[in-house]
């Protein structure tokens, strides 16, 4: 039992591996289907999720915290999906939401840019020049995105554990090679994986449901029990009872719609003031 998240560019083929993997190993494939979930769960429309996954942030949502608000609807979405285990998920970003777990098997499928522009030529009636700079563009902008955001390349190899070209290797070779690292006792799911996975989930559903109101929430999940951490807008002079009061409001969401056992919070400009529940 384990998890393949699949990064791939417009018409790598990736989505073919996907598919087949998932066919072969009886596992869910996911892509779409995770931004559809959040935009009904969050009231988002979806256009505006996908936009936050993939184009750069501009200048003005740097500021807004617009797109982090949105990225933190879609990861808690994805990773509450994965968390039943036996998933395959080629959508946007999966290689971001999902480091960090061990029996996550991350796979990187490119293609070449010629095969990638004939694709596209074929399958939007476009010209040579047309798909090569729509490809072009697509590629700059999940960089971008993920630098921005993240400060990490989508194209840094470091990210996947196998990185594969579709050229020599077709869609079945590359399908055969992850069936085959799958096997590896790596990416098998222990209990100590599960918890790191559990503790993921809660830490982004929790973040999820504060990031509109504090855009700047950082929170740590161990064992059901959660640190939160605010860049608070209070001012040095505001009142203690304030602090408290937004203490208290967010414990509380925490553990009565976030599914903690436990919250701490730590306001950056609090005096020193924590109350666990």
């Amino acid at each position: 039992m384990s998890i393949v998240t699949i990064s791939r560019g417009s018409y790598s083929r990736g989505s073919e591996v996907a598919y087949k993997v998932a066919e072969a190993l009886g596992y869910e494939c996911l892509s779409r289907d995770v931004l559809i979930e959040a935009s009904e769960i969050f009231n988002i429309p979806e256009i505006k999720l996908v936009r936050a996954i993939h184009d750069a942030p501009s200048i003005l949502e740097r500021f807004s915290h617009g797109k982090e608000r949105y990225v933190a609807y879609i990861r808690a979405v994805l990773l509450r999906n994965v968390q039943k285990d036996n998933v395959v998920y080629h959508g946007l970003a999966g290689h971001f939401f999902l480091q960090g777990i061990p029996h996550v098997l991350k796979v990187r499928i490119n293609a070449d840019m010629e095969d990638r522009v004939r694709e596209e030529m074929k399958r939007e009636n476009l010209s040579d020049e047309k798909a090569r700079y729509l490809l072009k563009k697509d590629d700059d902008e999940r960089r971008k995105w993920s630098l921005t955001l993240y400060g990490i390349d989508t194209w840094d190899p470091g990210l996947y554990d196998i990185v594969l070209k579709i050229k020599t290797l077709t869609v079945d070779d590359a399908v055969a090679i992850v069936l085959d690292a799958l096997k590896l006792p790596s990416f098998q799911t222990t209990p100590q994986s599960q918890r790191v996975l559990n503790d993921m989930v809660l830490s982004a559903q929790v973040e999820a449901l504060l990031v509109e109101e504090f855009p700047r929430v950082k929170v740590v999940a161990r064992d059901g029990a959660v640190d939160i951490h605010i860049l608070s807008n209070l001012s040095i002079a505001a009142s203690v009872a304030k602090e408290r009061e937004i203490i208290h409001r967010v414990s509380d969401i925490a553990i009565n719609l976030g599914g903690a056992q436990s919250a701490i919070v730590y306001l950056s400009n609090a005096l020193s003031d924590e109350l666990t529940y």
